[in-house]
């Protein structure tokens, strides 16, 4: 029996049947196979998500449906397989003068799963994946091929945009895209009391902004941020570049194309909890944050990351209409944090956060219908996408049945 694991092993199962498809046929006949047994099935990106989403009776190995198959240049569109990573953009896009708008730090996640999750990157200005998403070519759950485009279906399409998987497996995809910029990336430590002072400044100058603030005199190492002390903050800031701007590069920063700037290398070594919650509110989410996390030391050790991202209109997007501080918290695998992690619920909750739907969270249905306005709709929408319900799993069922 095949054991299906995440990158970082906190979530494993065992499927019935893994099935290599690479055609939108396979995947209607898995899909009306499994309506006749009575089973689900699902699908898997690259396995970045902490959560149980993956989980499934038959799981659909889309590998194969990989690459850009179109990339229109004048109405900046771009027409791609559901398995093209985001780092599989940078180079053809930029042969035709254009770019990922915005994108996070890793660049290997599956666009498909990015838009479904509302994977982000950090920038006032500039909302999640999901948000690019223009539309779409799924096999829904009575094995029907359906297309949804924002002309045609606006309000389809927003369901559609973060549905973490719920309403159908995507075979093709065409998002939005941007004129090609160089970024011009700086790292500076700073001590927390500064970046209160500055972190109003600087969300509006920079185009990217984010930090981790490192709780303990260890901390830094966790992460490889080398030069880190007790309450100091690791801030990146990015600007938009002209290409040939003659920029004197400190030690700590960089100059290049945008695909170039984004990635860092992670080692897979942690869990991690990540909600969002009202920017308007940044200064005392930043407060109590730092506040309960040196009084749960030391399972507070792994630093915290605070990113901004703007408003938009996918029903389930934590980033809908509203625009939102990111607050993430880890924890060490073989660790008993989940105190430490219901804590930082609670305080998040306090504050209306909303969770990033391929991270840990502690939500409820009732929790979800008082954090998203459109939750009734988005539920409407999987029933007619998905009548039977081959799509969820235990953890979604009670979620969103």
């Amino acid at each position: 029996m095949t054991v299906w694991s995440n990158w970082v092993g906190n979530q494993s199962f065992e499927p019935r049947d893994v099935a290599a498809v690479s055609t939108e046929s396979e995947i209607q006949r898995h899909v009306a196979k499994a309506l006749v047994a009575g089973s689900r099935v699902r699908t898997v990106g690259t396995a970045h998500s902490f959560t149980p989403i993956v989980e499934t009776d038959v799981l659909l190995d889309l590998s194969a449906m990989r690459g850009i198959v179109d990339i229109d240049a004048d109405h900046r569109l771009v027409r791609v397989l559901p398995k093209t990573t985001i780092g599989d953009f940078g180079e053809p896009l930029w042969k035709h003068g254009l770019a990922l708008a915005n994108q996070g730090d890793i660049d290997t996640q599956a666009i498909a799963g990015s838009i479904a999750t509302a994977t982000h990157g950090s920038g006032r200005r500039f909302p999640s994946f999901s948000a690019t998403l223009e539309g779409a070519r799924l096999v829904d759950g009575n094995g029907q091929l359906v297309d949804v485009t924002r002309q045609a279906n606006p309000d389809l399409l927003a369901a559609l945009q973060t549905s973490i998987g719920m309403l159908g497996i995507m075979t093709e995809l065409t998002i939005k895209v941007v004129p090609a910029y160089h970024l011009h990336a700086r790292t500076d430590i700073v001590p927390f009391a500064e970046v209160l002072e500055t972190f109003e400044r600087d969300i509006d100058v920079y185009r990217h902004y984010g930090l981790f603030w490192m709780p303990t005199e260890d901390s830094a190492r966790l992460y490889n941020l080398d030069g880190a002390g007790a309450d100091d903050c690791v801030v990146k800031r990015y600007l938009e570049v002209d290409a040939g701007a003659d920029v004197k590069l400190g030690s700590h920063e960089r100059m290049d194309r945008s695909y170039r700037i984004y990635p860092m290398v992670y080692d897979p070594n942690f869990h991690e909890v990540e909600y969002f919650l009202p920017l308007e509110r940044w200064r005392d989410i930043l407060v109590e944050m730092r506040r309960l996390m040196l009084r749960w030391h030391p399972l507070s050790m792994y630093p915290l990351e605070i990113r901004v991202v703007a408003a938009e209109d996918a029903w389930m997007s934590p980033n809908y209409h509203r625009d939102n501080l990111v607050v993430s918290i880890s924890g060490e695998p073989g660790v008993d944090y989940w105190p430490y992690l219901r804590a930082c619920d609670s305080l998040f909750a306090e504050f209306g956060g909303r969770p990033h739907w391929g991270k840990l969270h502690f939500m409820t249905a009732d929790r979800l219908a008082r954090l998203f306005p459109r939750y009734e709709d988005f539920l409407e929408v999987r029933r007619q996408f998905d009548p039977t319900g081959v799509f969820l799993n235990d953890h979604l069922r009670p979620l969103f049945e």
